[in-house]
């Protein structure tokens, strides 16, 4: 149990140099004339993904989870797979990438990377995300909570991202 004590601390580590970028790329989008839309959902967003990580952490504990070694190791071989797929569309979207959702007038759409597959492969990533975490350690209840909320706000943000492209069509 400690071991995915220390996991869930890592990836709350994960989530902290996630948001350094993203206050980096914010600044440098901004500069450029960046317009940011989708700001009602994102604090929502920001307490969804912190109460996933308490989340795991409490119903380990409080329901005495046990570790079942093939849910536990599958669903960790999603989860590497999951980081590496956010980090794969941080790398292609560059200084585009961002946990808000901001455009910058005269920037290309992106479409290399996993991009060339689907518009937003990074909820892909947290989908995965969402349901492997808790189920290394078998939280059902924190995986059906967590995919559950994480649709209204993915619903929600592809809305805000779909507002922020036209937009651009707008300035340009």
């Amino acid at each position: 149990m400690i071991w995915y004590f220390g996991l869930i601390v890592a990836v709350g580590l994960e989530r902290l140099a996630e948001l350094v970028v993203a206050k980096r790329n914010a600044k440098w989008s901004f500069a450029r004339g960046g317009i940011e839309t989708g700001r009602g959902h994102y604090p929502a967003m920001v307490a969804l993904h912190t109460a996933l990580l308490v989340s795991c952490i409490a119903e380990t504990v409080v329901f005495d989870r046990p570790f079942i070694p093939l849910l536990g190791w599958t669903m960790f071989a999603l989860l590497l797979g999951a980081q590496a797929l956010r980090w794969s569309c941080i790398a292609s979207l560059g200084r585009q990438w961002n946990t808000r959702v901001i455009v910058v007038p005269g920037m290309p759409r992106v479409t290399s990377g996993p991009y060339r597959w689907t518009s937003h492969p990074n909820y892909v990533a947290v989908v995965i995300e969402g349901i492997a975490l808790p189920l290394i350690y078998t939280n059902v209840i924190t995986a059906v909570a967590f995919t559950a909320i994480n649709a209204i706000i993915l619903w929600l943000r592809i809305r805000s991202e779909r507002e922020a492209l036209l937009l651009l069509q707008v300035h340009q």
